[in-house]
């Protein structure tokens, strides 16, 4: 697939297929992921990748932390509070996904069924685990993890799969490693969803839109 086109082209899926990702397929994206550009070439990232039973027992229990309202305890502060534009964005993607799954502005029992789906990382049968050690900087180590982690979802796209950046799978880091391994000196950072989308589905179809280039861009010469 070229480039450009790749790029435009890949979208955050939000149902999977439940065909597992064959291993080899796996490796040879994360193979070509590792050339990722990183701060003094410090290549910061640990990445963990989560499937078969151990991603079914993540999956059920993260599901159940978010149905008890638990709130999320991350390593890494979510923010929750944005500019009146930036919170506009972010209300416009909400408003097109559930209008995509037919759920009302009023229907709150489908919003928690959609957040249920969100917390079961959308039916996914892989999860990455993106992590840093908790003595870096974390803010450059975190643009570093952005590189490498739009890297793999470019290169999954390329291959036939579909992927989606998840905050939601990252809120229990205590609930992770009772299931993962993932020593408290690695900071969880982010999660994403990684598998073959579902191209039935309504909500993987739905107009995406970004701002115009001149919205966000100012030259000088």
């Amino acid at each position: 697939m070229e480039v450009f086109e790749t790029v435009k082209s890949r979208r955050s899926i939000r149902k999977f297929r439940p065909d597992p990702v064959p291993k080899e397929l796996l490796r040879e994206i994360l193979e070509a992921a590792r050339w990722s550009p990183s701060w003094g070439n410090t290549q910061a990232w640990e990445i963990v990748v989560v499937t078969g039973d151990a991603l079914e027992r993540l999956r059920t229990a993260n599901r159940q932390k978010f149905l008890d309202k638990i709130v999320p305890e991350t390593d890494t502060p979510i923010p929750m509070v944005w500019p009146d534009l930036h919170k506009q964005r972010y209300q416009g993607i909400g408003k097109k996904v559930l209008t995509a799954l037919s759920i009302a502005r009023g229907d709150l029992e489908g919003r928690i069924r959609y957040g249920g789906d969100m917390a079961s990382f959308f039916g996914a049968p892989c999860l990455l685990l993106f992590c840093v050690d908790k003595s870096l900087s974390r803010e450059y180590a975190m643009l570093d993890i952005g590189a490498i982690l739009q890297t793999v979802c470019l290169l999954a796209h390329a291959r036939g799969l579909g992927s989606c950046i998840l905050a939601a799978s990252i809120h229990y880091p205590a609930l992770i490693r009772e299931i993962i391994p993932i020593p408290d000196t690695q900071a969880i950072i982010i999660g994403a969803a990684i598998g073959y989308p579902d191209p039935e589905a309504p909500v993987n179809q739905f107009a995406r839109d970004r701002e115009n280039l001149d919205e966000i861009t100012t030259w000088f010469q």
